[in-house]
């Protein structure tokens, strides 16, 4: 695997507003923003793993390796995963890849809380001690980079024992930075309100847009990283379903169509199926040559000031390597007011008072 043009960046972990317009700067092809209170330089995009321990269909070890080579080879130094993909599986992967590959600078954030009912009660300091132990034993290493909640439930949030537990583990040296992933504006405008959080992982893509109404603003005046999150609505904004398009029924996008399973903002970001494709089409009609709609949907977040990464997931090589092509995608002028328009058409109404 080639490495050429990379370079070790150390940062030191310290939290300040100043970060707020995110610097930046450039680390072989792609560019490097800090991710909030992390203090750690991560590529503009990222990589989410969902789909490298299940819920999208079965993807074997060896595409899984290639898919992590092929987005480390295009400029990605953010892994996103949680205890719960495959069990434990994506974690494994990603950390079999960093042991094999410790020369590049990659930061990996894991995320923990969803091995057990979803009871506040079980949200305790000897809890996260154990979910962050098998996270390290998984990912092999001592301390984790980036500790995320995951998706808890919304009293989780103004918990101030939660947030003493979370530092205790910093202190420890157990974890090096926390922050949350959450389901609604609420919830990350909560944990933003706590010094201690790095950063919010939130869904934000073009049929989700209430994000940048107040959680980014807020999230940039407080130094908090913004990691957006389901960007490609599930694949909706690739432009490549239709209303006869069917899944296997081990993805979710099968068995979580209604929130069967768990939120149904996890899936096609809450989005009707049949509107979402309606929506689709007409943003495909904006994009401009030599991109793909997926490319420019991701761009597109890319350019919102607040945003630091986006993590899209890939199946294949091919789709890591097309992904990370959008970092360098220009969008044309009128683009933003395009997206918000199509927004208003067809989801304000139904998506902006749920989440």
């Amino acid at each position: 695997m080639s490495v050429e043009g990379y370079v070790v960046v150390y940062v030191a972990r310290i939290r300040s507003p100043a970060w707020r317009c995110g610097e930046r700067h450039r680390l072989g092809d792609m560019e490097q923003r800090i991710l909030g209170g992390t203090g750690r330089d991560v590529s503009v995009v990222g990589l989410g793993t969902w789909q490298l321990g299940a819920d999208w269909g079965d993807v074997s070890d060896d595409d899984a390796l290639g898919v992590l080579e092929a987005a480390a080879e295009s400029g990605v130094t953010f892994f996103d995963t949680a205890d719960v993909y495959g069990d434990g599986r994506s974690e494994q992967i990603i950390g079999r890849f960093v042991s094999e590959h410790p020369e590049l600078p990659l930061t990996v954030a894991t995320k923990m809380g969803r091995r057990e009912a979803q009871d506040p009660a079980n949200f305790t300091l000897a809890k996260f001690r154990e979910w962050t132990d098998r996270s390290r034993r998984n990912l092999g290493v001592d301390r984790l980079d980036l500790v995320q909640l995951h998706c808890p439930p919304t009293p989780v949030f103004s918990s101030d024992a939660v947030y003493d537990a979370l530092d205790t583990l910093v202190a420890e040296g157990a974890i090096e930075s926390y922050g949350v992933s959450v389901e609604t504006v609420d919830e990350a405008l909560a944990a933003i309100a706590h010094p201690g959080t790095a950063t919010v992982q939130i869904i934000l893509n073009a049929f989700r847009l209430k994000p940048l109404d107040r959680v980014v603003p807020a999230a940039r005046d407080a130094g908090v990283g913004i990691i957006a999150r389901v960007p490609l609505a599930s694949g909706l904004l690739s432009g490549r379903y239709s209303e006869q398009t069917t899944f296997a029924a081990d993805d979710h996008r099968t068995y979580n169509r209604h929130g069967e399973a768990f939120d149904v903002g996890e899936t096609f970001s809450g989005v009707d199926f049949d509107e979402g494709v309606k929506a689709a089409r007409e943003f495909a009609s904006l994009v401009p040559e030599g991109a793909t709609p997926a490319q420019a949907a991701i761009a597109w977040l890319i350019a919102q000031d607040g945003v630091t990464t986006v993590i899209p997931g890939a199946r294949s090589a091919e789709q890591a390597r097309a992904n990370a092509a959008a970092a360098s995608i220009r969008l044309p002028d009128g683009f933003d007011d395009a997206v918000h328009r199509i927004y208003d058409t067809h989801f304000r109404a139904t998506v902006h008072p749920r989440w």
